[in-house]
């Protein structure tokens, strides 16, 4: 067995084994790991000259081992490690260097026992020193002692059970059974007999009147069910007659048939009470899953304030403005009517709403409302509004609840609404939203002292009362008391697939399951989910025994596409979401526990968080890199009084003295997803109501962007083919590993997996690797079309030629390079760790089309400005001007979130050129980046539009829904700039075609769609940059569509000039009415005098990208 050895180390990371060997600093030095490309090979690491060289270890049929040593050398096989190890200290047997000095594996951290749900640890034997007589008769005592330890255990147990309703003669024979037969049972699994011939025995005492019960019941039950279906289940009558002949297991079986029978009869008649309650079968009053809301609000015109209310009927799909409360309701827009929502980010409880009238006028109003909940609540409403009409036949948003709750082994309360509608403290969302049912419900639970049945049974009753739907079973795993339920509407049943779930032990040396980690993954449509539960080990002094179980977790945990194995479950999934108790503490003595209560009393929260030890860790980098956790504004939730939310209970005493468990956010939700994707969270909190353990329960409800299976609407083979193009790709390593490397690319968009050559190395003086992957690659999507493309990611591995190991995982969004070629910075992983980064540039050439509009692009966020927010009212500012603030759409896609947590390094950047900002200099817009490179401009389709003269004015700029907008477009200041010389665009490959200057023949180019990004917080806009104005409106296409009433049919046809082109609506992209409150109606003005037009100008090829010398 290798573990025996000291040079085998196991399953030790590849970074792990390094460190190890740098600190043993001897040439010869080595050690042996598990490997990570092949299950049931190993590595050999072996140090030379302060580089460390892996040669793998590989069995083959016989299961005999051999060494993929230098070649021309004989291989040779072994039986055992020892063996092969041994025969490896001789020279000449084509390693780099002999082997020398054994590398012996690190101290274990202290693990003390915890409490956990088995039988205490016996008490130690007392061995006599004497002959050897008196040791077997200390045996025999300490083989009585055993089995009295154990017998008064369970008795002890069972007088803390409720036995009043077991039969008095059931009550004596369990008695008996653990006073007597228990031990002689244990001695048998001690022998290796699992059979347990004592509770066989006390079974068949047990059950000695259940045959005759089920005899007496199934004729019974067979009456029943024929009665309510005849033809269901032919010839039971024949069975009445047989089944006093057969066995009880039988019997057992046919009781089951029948109590399920009558079970999905049940099933039926609820289905068809739900069908006419539906369509208003219930005496004409239709049943409304959510009801409607009013909301009051004031409305401000001309400086004069006004009251008035907001109507939101869900189902109907209408919003009423109405002057009272019980005013008529003749004045409505439907959902195809209102446009936009437009939440003021500086003013919490402002929002304005864009709607399209029945003339096809755009009409901007503004509301205020009671306070930022309200407001909250009244977006959610519309979202929902304009999710259940909007007449697409797949979502693409769902909302989705995660909760967690260590039940503290006891059984919870009858009531438990208040965890899913989120009510309690923190980030909770208003009263109206209440009746808004989430698309999917992940519960995960620690130490839960129910069945699966039990626990799934009462989750979906609590959330049949609250939402009045039964939701369905996705998935329920269980690992000892750690269980994860996911439950998931009726209504996407069909669209969920590929459902995994695992589980990993980090209890006492990993074998035992009272610590690990639960979990589920599946697929929504083309979207992957993954979820993973965990308790970690408790104790504030074991911070690093928790990292340690995180990566462990991390690494073993299999679930998702069995493709993507190189890669840990961090990368697998677009969206992944970590819960459970992680039990970190507040790492402050024991002494402060008086002063922690006080603060938290006073809701002084800041202070505590800066000694959480989950942020302190994740600080660093430790656990958790680049995971997203929302704002904490509630109080700790462990470890509390039972019954009490008053009372913090943070000393225990225990036979060693007094254990402080100091009040701590043990119990966290956190989130992790690829680049450019849309999440939010609407709320993160706990309750305060539910009571029965010393933990609390803590929710999170999240806004998730999913993509639908994709059906092309176009002609296959008249489509153009597609291509994805990365070029100047180089990795800087951290790692002393002597070896060659390559790149991997993955992805459900590609066939198959594609490999790069190998890269140039170059060593630096920090000890990091730079290596340049100098040859451009191309991949050949399966599909063109950009409404499928643009959702798609790229997953980079770095890998070894040696070891075939990954050295650093990576992911990048196609969406990044929509417009123009685009440098990406991506930060390297592997198993939790920063392993270094990878730089390069990709572009995209997709078929014809564009994305259609998203539905959560619906709501927008807006920072305001007083002196041009309204675009009005400040002298010498024109009202199109771009106004000097920064505004937020969807900042969730940019990885900058509104919160102000402690992890902001998503792990990506993007550099998206040409643009440059006001006065030419670069905008750096959170994790995307603007940089001035030259005046050219990439093309969608690849090719580049050629330099705009100095003089001349730039397209306008139209917002894209999907990332926001910084306003109006503007014309480039003339700035002189140095051409930077590490940075150079390669010359196209045939895929990407490179015009000539002298092709005159060729037709002109098309005005490129211009992005618009957002800009970050942290990097606001020169406020002292003179920026010239535009005098064109933006275009808006409001849909043509039902209001409250009916458009006139006679409407005049648009005048000529004002018809949009071709080209002009291919520029086009949804709406996004956040810029001016005089918003432009349907109409396209024509351009002003003076004003300049963008001219098509031939192609030039664009010097960005980093060169390779």
């Amino acid at each position: 067995m290798p573990n025996f050895q000291p040079w085998y180390h196991g399953n030790i990371t590849r970074s792990k084994a390094e460190d190890l060997l740098s600190k043993a600093a001897r040439d010869g030095s080595f050690l042996l790991r598990g490997s990570e490309s092949i299950q049931g090979a190993y590595a050999l690491c072996v140090l030379y000259q302060n580089c460390v060289y892996t040669y793998r270890i590989l069995p083959n049929e016989e299961k005999k081992l051999s060494v993929q040593a230098s070649e021309g050398v004989p291989i040779r096989f072994f039986s055992v490690l020892s063996d092969l190890v041994e025969a490896y200290y001789s020279p000449n047997m084509g390693l780099i260097t002999q082997l020398q000095f054994s590398v012996p594996k690190e101290e274990e951290l202290d693990e003390e026992p915890e409490m956990i749900d088995q039988p205490p640890q016996l008490p130690p034997r007392n061995f006599m020193a004497n002959d050897g007589k008196e040791s077997f008769h200390s045996d025999l005592k300490g083989s009585e002692h055993a089995r009295l330890s154990l017998s008064d255990t369970f008795l002890q147990r069972l007088q803390q059970v409720d036995m009043s309703t077991v039969p008095e003669d059931h009550q004596r024979a369990i008695q008996e059974y653990f006073k007597t037969s228990i031990g002689l049972d244990a001695e048998q699994v001690q022998n290796g007999n699992p059979n347990l011939p004592c509770l066989k025995k006390l079974t068949l005492v047990i059950c000695k009147n259940l045959n005759s019960e089920i005899s007496r019941v199934l004729p019974t039950l067979e009456a029943f069910q024929r009665v309510l279906d005849q033809q269901l289940s032919p010839g039971l009558g024949r069975l009445r007659n047989q089944v006093s002949a057969e066995p009880i297991s039988f019997k057992l079986e046919q009781l089951t048939k029948q109590l399920y029978s009558i079970e999905e009869k049940k099933n039926l008649f609820q289905a068809k009470n739900a069908v006419f309650e539906s369509v208003g079968y219930d005496g004409g009053h239709r049943k409304s899953l959510i009801p409607p809301v009013t909301f009051e609000v004031k409305s401000e015109s001309l400086g004069i304030s006004t009251k008035m209310y907001l109507k939101v009927d869900v189902e109907r799909g209408k919003l009423y403005f109405k002057k009272s409360k019980d005013g008529p309701e003749d004045k409505y827009f439907a959902q195809n009517k209102i446009l936009q929502l437009v939440k003021s980010q500086k003013m919490h409880a402002k929002l304005v709403i864009v709607v399209e009238t029945d003339k096809e006028k755009i009409l901007r109003k503004e509301f205020n409302f009671d306070d930022t909940k309200k407001r909250e609540g009244f977006c959610q409403l519309l979202q929902q509004l304009k999710n259940k009409h909007s007449g697409k036949p797949e979502p693409d948003m769902i909302t989705v609840f995660v909760g967690t709750w260590n039940m503290g082994n006891a059984t919870p309360p009858h009531n438990i609404k208040s965890w899913f509608q989120c009510k309690g403290q923190g980030k909770t969302p208003d009263d109206t939203a209440d009746h808004i049912p989430h698309d999917i419900y992940v519960i995960g639970s620690q130490e839960d002292p129910l069945g699966e049945k039990d626990w799934t049974d009462t989750l979906k009753n609590v959330l049949k009362d609250i939402t009045n739907i039964s939701f369905k079973l996705v998935s329920v795993h269980t690992l000892w008391n750690i269980r994860i339920v996911v439950l998931a509407k009726p209504e996407h049943e069909n669209r969920i697939s590929h459902i995994f779930s695992d589980s990993v032990k980090t209890g006492i040396a990993n074998t035992l399951g009272n610590k690990g980690a639960v979990g589920v993954s599946f697929m929504f449509n083309r979207t992957s989910f993954g979820f993973v539960n965990s308790h970690l080990t408790s104790g504030s002094e074991k911070k690093l025994r928790r990292n340690h179980n995180y990566i462990s977790i991390l690494r073993f945990l299999n679930l998702g596409d069995k493709k993507l194995n190189p890669f840990d479950i961090t990368n697998r999934f677009t969206h992944l979401f970590w819960l459970g108790d992680l039990n970190y503490r507040i790492e402050l003595a024991s002494t402060e526990a008086e002063s922690i209560v006080a603060k938290i009393k006073q809701q002084q929260y800041q202070e505590l968080l800066s000694k959480d030890q989950l942020n302190m860790e994740r600080g660093v980098g430790r656990v958790f890199l680049h995971f997203d956790e929302e704002d904490i504004s509630f109080a700790p939730t462990y470890r509390f009084e039972r019954e009490t939310r008053e009372k913090y209970a943070y000393t225990k005493a225990k036979a060693t003295g007094t254990k402080y468990n100091l009040p701590s956010w043990c119990d966290r939700i956190l989130r992790k997803s690829y680049p450019l994707v849309h999440i939010v969270c609407q709320s993160y909190g706990c309750t305060n109501d539910i009571m029965t353990s010393d933990h609390s329960p803590v929710f999170a409800t999240f806004d998730v962007g999913v993509a639908s299976q994709f059906v092309s609407k176009h002609d296959p083979n008249r489509v153009s083919q597609g291509g994805i193009q990365f070029m100047n790709c180089v990795a800087t390593l951290y790692t002393k590993s002597k070896t060659k490397f390559f790149i991997e690319y993955h992805s459900s968009c590609l066939e198959k997996i594609v490999k790069t050559s190998e890269g140039e190395n170059t060593e630096h003086s920090d000890g990091s690797i730079k290596v340049r992957f100098g040859s451009q690659v191309e991949l050949t999507p399966i599909i063109s079309d950009p409404e499928y493309l643009l959702d798609q990611h790229i997953l980079i591995c770095v890998k070894s030629t040696d070891s075939d190991e990954s050295y650093g995982d990576g992911c990048v969004a196609l969406r990044a390079a929509e417009y123009c070629y685009t440098e990406f910075h991506v930060t390297l992983t592997h198993h939790g760790e920063k392993t270094g980064t990878l730089t390069g540039g990709i572009q995209l050439r997709t078929s014809e089309g564009k994305q259609t509009e998203k539905l959560y692009d619906f709501i927008k966020v807006e920072k305001d400005d007083h002196a041009t927010s309204k675009g009005k009212g400040a002298d010498g500012i024109n009202k199109f001007a771009i106004p000097q603030v920064m505004e937020l759409s969807n900042p969730s896609y940019m990885g900058m979130g509104l919160n102000t947590g402690y992890t902001t390094d998503k792990g990506w950047s993007y550099t998206m050129s040409p643009k440059s900002g006001p006065g030419g200099k670069d905008l750096n817009l959170g994790n995307l980046s603007l940089k001035k490179t030259d005046k050219s401009i990439s093309s969608p389709t690849g090719k580049m539009c050629g330099s705009i003269d100095d003089d001349e004015p730039t397209a306008e700029m139209f917002d894209n829904p999907l990332y926001g907008g910084m306003g109006k477009s503007h014309a480039r200041v003339k700035e002189p700039e140095p051409q930077r010389k590490d940075f150079a665009l390669p010359e196209p490959t045939p895929a990407f075609p490179k015009p000539t200057d002298g092709d005159c023949d060729r037709p002109p180019v098309p005005t490129p769609r211009v992005r618009s990004f957002t800009c970050s917080e942290n990097n606001p806009q020169h406020a002292g940059t003179a920026l010239p104005p535009i005098s064109v409106k933006k275009p808006v296409m409001p849909m043509r569509s039902e209001g409250g009433q009916a458009p006139s049919s006679n409407r005049p046809p648009l005048p000529s000039k004002s018809r949009l082109c071709p080209a002009e609506l291919q520029t086009l992209k949804a709406r996004d009415y956040r810029d001016n409150s005089d918003l432009p109606s349907k109409h396209w003005h024509p351009a002003k005098p003076g004003q300049s037009q963008v001219k098509d100008v031939h192609p030039e090829p664009s010097k960005m990208g980093r060169s390779v010398k």
